[in-house]
């Protein structure tokens, strides 16, 4: 039996099991490329923010717009004048906003892990009603060679439904894991970021110039 057939054997079921499988793809692809350390919390961001503080020489539309991590720096950064305490609930909020995001397309993807063996049973239980119809008929007992087939077909939409949920099943896991992971190497970051704040006794200057990656003009004071 080859694919096609799998398909029209196992009946209209497999339409959204088809489905599911391909957005399932869809998601898993575009969570592989964004989900990747290097570009939202890169390491070594919160020490090289940490000596331009000290250098007077913090872009914030630079950080803003190198990774999210960046992002979560600048918005602290912003607040430094009014006391690490206000810092810190700057960066948690825009920390939360970062996890939020990294957790986008995670749900859908835990619901296909968990619908898809549901839809190949239902098309296992419905194969096999017509299976017994065929049994009770008049000449049900007879026809057996039908009826082994009736019953292949009937596990086919169980067999879709489980070779989609396990895959899906597996990158929904690995997906919260390298968001815990994410998230931890982010908190480190920040948290070397506001220590320094706390112990810092100069005046902390930001370059706003938007062009070009590295600030070069004046310092604006905070």
């Amino acid at each position: 039996m080859d694919m096609m057939d799998a398909l029209i054997a196992g009946g209209w079921l497999m339409i959204p099991l088809l489905g599911c499988s391909l957005l399932a793809t869809v998601i898993i692809i575009e969570r592989l490329w964004t989900l990747r350390a290097k570009r939202i919390a890169p390491y070594g961001l919160g020490q090289e923010v940490c000596s331009l503080v000290a250098r007077g020489q913090v872009n914030l539309y630079w950080l803003e717009g190198h990774s999210p991590l960046g992002g979560v720096l600048a918005a602290g950064l912003r607040n430094a004048r009014l006391g690490h305490e206000q810092v810190r609930a700057r960066l948690q909020e825009a920390a939360t906003a970062v996890i939020h995001d990294m957790e986008r397309f995670l749900s859908p993807l835990g619901t296909i892990a968990a619908i898809t063996p549901l839809i190949g049973l239902l098309g296992t239980v419905v194969g096999m009603i017509e299976v017994f119809a065929v049994i009770v008929s008049a000449d049900g007992v007879g026809r057996t060679a039908e009826l082994a087939g009736g019953i292949s077909r009937a596990l086919v939409t169980t067999a879709a439904g489980l070779t989609v949920a396990i895959p899906a099943l597996m990158f929904h896991r690995y997906f919260q894991r390298r968001v815990e992971e994410i998230t931890v190497r982010m908190e480190e970051q920040a948290s070397q970021v506001v220590e320094f704040l706390a112990h810092y006794r100069g005046e902390i200057g930001f370059n706003e110039q938007r062009e070009g990656e590295r600030p070069g003009a004046e310092a604006r004071p905070s």
